[in-house]
């Protein structure tokens, strides 16, 4: 019997995959990573895995002059769509999945560092985002995008209409983050010092209190959102 693949793309060491390591383990996948900007990113481990997830960065999908790396992605996130093959896009990952489907990003009106909720559609209610209901995510992102023909929109929140959509069967984009655990989100506030420093009402000690409070039960409703997608996809 094969054993299945999961591959994700990192673009900073400490956004990783996080919550979502333990349940591709414990479900049988061999778990790697693929190092964005060192890796070749459409290499045929990618382009065949049984699952790949683009992971988060602090860049942005229009800036393809300074980080050629990101053609390489837009074309393995097609190649997976075009052939059916799961993929999950996770904040920088979902903005490409939106550019690849033919949808423009873009800087949006403000930046969201911060914790909240989410308001989900009737199909996101009806699909694995469900696990997160009563549950404030982790939003870090300043881009945002608009919702590709033919995707079906699955959360908004007060700030961005498009927070979440699926495309087919095979392919989910979050714009928020699920799979940030409590401790790795100190690795956030480091690595991320001056992103913190430069936006307005926001500061290092709000967001570690916003996290004490929040970001044990996100560690407990993230891996179901994950778990539940892999059973929609058949994985």
């Amino acid at each position: 019997m094969k054993t299945a693949t999961a591959l994700a793309i990192r673009h900073v060491a400490f956004e990783d995959l996080g919550s979502f390591a333990p349940v591709l383990r414990q479900r049988g996948f061999i778990v790697g990573y693929r190092e964005a900007g060192l890796d070749d990113l459409e290499a045929r481990d990618l382009m065949d895995a049984d699952l790949v997830i683009v992971l988060g960065g602090p860049v942005g999908v229009y800036e393809t002059a300074h980080y050629p790396f990101l053609k390489h992605e837009l074309r393995l996130i097609a190649h997976r769509i075009k052939s059916n093959r799961p993929v999950l896009g996770i904040c920088l990952g979902a903005q490409l999945m939106a550019r690849t489907l033919g949808a423009r990003v873009y800087k949006g009106r403000r930046k969201e560092l911060s914790w909240g909720a989410l308001s989900l559609s009737k199909e996101g209610r009806a699909s694995p985002l469900a696990a997160l209901a009563r549950t404030e995510v982790l939003h870090w992102h300043g881009d945002t995008f608009d919702l590709p023909d033919g995707a079906t929109l699955l959360a908004s929140n007060e700030n961005y209409a498009n927070q979440a959509f699926a495309f087919g069967d095979t392919a989910l984009a979050l714009q928020f983050h699920v799979e940030v655990t409590a401790g790795g989100f100190e690795h956030w506030l480091i690595g991320h010092a001056v992103e913190i420093a430069d936006a307005r009402g926001v500061d290092v000690a709000m967001l570690r209190r916003q996290a004490r409070r929040k970001a044990p039960r996100l560690e407990q409703r993230g891996p179901r959102v994950l778990s539940d997608w892999l059973d929609h996809v058949g994985l």
